[in-house]
Order: C-alpha cells, then structure tokens, then sequence
C-alpha cells in the first residue's frame, strides 16, 4: 500500500509542517513512514517541498521517485514540482485561487485551500492544515482520527482550537471531490 506524496508550495506556508503531521499520523497507525524536504535559500516566498512516503512494509529509500499524489499551493510550485513523473492515476490537489493555470493532467482536484484558511479560520496560517484535511480526506492514507491527533500534538497549545477547524473545513471541502 505505499504511498509517494509530494507537497508543494512557497516558503512560509507551512507544506513541510503538514508532511511531518502526516508522516507522524502514519506512524501513530502503526504504518511506516519518512518525510523529507527541499526549500530554496529564502526563509519566506521561495519554493518549497516536503515529501512523505508511507507503507505498511519497511521504507528502504526515503525520497519520492513517482508521486501518487502532488500538492500545488502556488502556480509557481504547480509549474515547478506536478511534472517529474507524476503516477498518471494519480492526484494533482491545487489551491484554487493560487494556482489560476490548471496543469493538463487527467486527476486534479481544485480547493480553494488558503481562501477557507483566511475567511473561515481567520489567518492564512492555516491553510496547510486545511490542506491536510482534504488530502486525507481524498487518499485515505490514514483515518481523520489519526490525523486529529497529530495535529494536536504538533501545533502551538493556544492554536490547537484553530488547526482542528481547519483540519475539519479541509475534510468537509474535499467530501465534493471525493
């Protein structure tokens, strides 16, 4: 059952936060998992990747070679990170309004992940974890309770109210894609 999931995205949005929840809601099911990430020199606007592998056999090389699944949260890591070899059944996720291009690509599905984030949890802070939220909700890699308790355990205290509406909007946004 492995699983090769590439998230993408601009420095500052947090994709590299999501694929060490991710990974660690794996491992909390007792699966295998390894997470890696790439960033440009820049420490906000520059590209930015994390990749997550998550099998139920041992993991013996720990970078994605075939995405099953890429997540774009800026055209720029859309054009830049979908194409090396995305699995053709699988899933290109973009965020809808900063992503305006769609790739050709038979699988996409479009959210509009940061505008969720900003108008219904208050802070684009939020929307790599309303990523998150659609991104289990499409793959099923692991269950929402899972994912739950990650998020709890690796966000801020004082944030954990706000990372769970966005975890739940994320969920509920991707229900229509499914």
């Amino acid at each position: 059952m492995r699983k090769q999931l590439r998230l993408s995205g601009s420095g500052g949005q947090g994709v590299i936060t999501a694929a060490i929840i991710l990974a660690a809601a794996a491992v909390d099911e007792g699966k295998e998992a390894v997470q890696s990430q790439s960033y440009g020199p820049e420490a906000r606007g520059g590209a930015s990747k994390s990749e997550v592998i998550i099998d139920d056999a041992p993991i013996y090389h720990p970078h994605v070679i075939v995405p099953d699944l890429v997540l774009a949260m800026t055209q720029k890591a859309a054009d830049k990170y979908y194409k090396d070899l995305l699995n053709p059944d699988g899933l290109l996720v973009l965020d809808e309004q900063l992503v305006p291009n769609v790739p050709d690509f038979p699988h996409v599905v479009r959210i509009p992940i940061t505008k969720i984030a900003v108008e219904k949890v208050g802070k684009p802070l939020f929307a790599n974890i309303v990523a998150l939220g659609a991104l289990v909700r499409l793959t099923g890699i692991v269950s929402f309770d899972a994912i739950k308790k990650a998020v709890a355990n690796r966000v801020p205290p004082h944030t954990v109210d706000a990372n769970m509406k966005a975890l739940e909007l994320g969920w509920e946004a991707a229900a229509a894609k499914v």
